[in-house]
């Protein structure tokens, strides 16, 4: 156990120091945020002139909140779980487990969060271009191609809600926090203190539901993934 688990710690490191020392992966980052924020723009552009009116609105964003939520908590319970470093995108999946190793991220501007965040989504990209050619299709339901887009731009949102966990101390996103409308610091310091919940990131609302999926198929990340950064040289605290 402890030879395999020097293993894991060893190939983390590698996989860390390619993400750092080149640049390519930085660089992907950017193409992947600029797809993104594109197709979103795009998508949000195809979708105003077909109306939904006032309630279509209403229930195709709380179903956007929800859906986005879930799907987020999903990536995220996979990704923590995720343990390839040796693989084409270990750097990026590396890069990624350091986030629990992270208890305060350095102050940015929020549309700066936005762009740099949806960078990591590199799921996200497909999904919308999928989404793009459905908005060209007719007999597509407009409520769906609502909902739907509405839920890809949440996504990027909830890297927002995620930062503003770690860093705000706003009033306002206290309160949004505390509503249910984005991420209370309560609710995900649930996830930092224990093990194998609290995947959720845009309000949490989905975590019982992931939480049952985890206990099901996520090995926790406590005494897995953590443990594979535990010995990296790499310092992130306020990153």
């Amino acid at each position: 156990m402890h030879g395999e688990l020097s293993e894991k710690q060893k190939q983390f490191n590698a996989a860390l120091e390619l993400y750092i020392s080149r640049p390519g992966y930085k660089l992907f980052g950017t193409f992947v945020a600029i797809a993104n924020l594109s197709l979103q723009g795009w998508l949000l552009w195809q979708i105003i002139p077909r109306s939904i009116g006032v309630a279509g609105q209403i229930a195709a964003i709380l179903g956007a909140w929800l859906l986005a939520d879930f799907i987020n908590g999903l990536v995220h319970m996979y990704m923590d779980d995720n343990d390839r470093y040796d693989s084409l995108a270990g750097p990026l999946i590396a890069n990624f487990h350091l986030h629990h190793k992270t208890p305060l991220y350095n102050p940015r501007n929020l549309a700066v969060v936005y762009f740099v965040e949806s960078g990591s989504k590199i799921w996200l990209v497909p999904c919308l271009a999928a989404l793009a050619l459905l908005t060209q299709l007719d007999g597509v339901s407009p409520l769906m191609l609502h909902l739907l887009v509405y839920a890809g731009v949440l996504s990027s949102v909830a890297e927002v809600s995620h930062y503003l966990c770690h860093t705000s101390l706003s009033p306002v996103a206290i309160f949004l926090g505390n509503c249910g409308i984005l991420l209370s610091k309560r609710r995900h310091a649930i996830h930092h203190l224990q093990d194998n919940v609290g995947y959720a990131f845009l309000n949490g609302v989905s975590d019982p539901l992931i939480n049952l999926l985890a206990a099901r198929f996520s090995r926790g990340y406590k005494q897995h993934t953590d443990l594979h950064y535990a010995a990296s040289p790499v310092d992130v605290s306020g990153r």
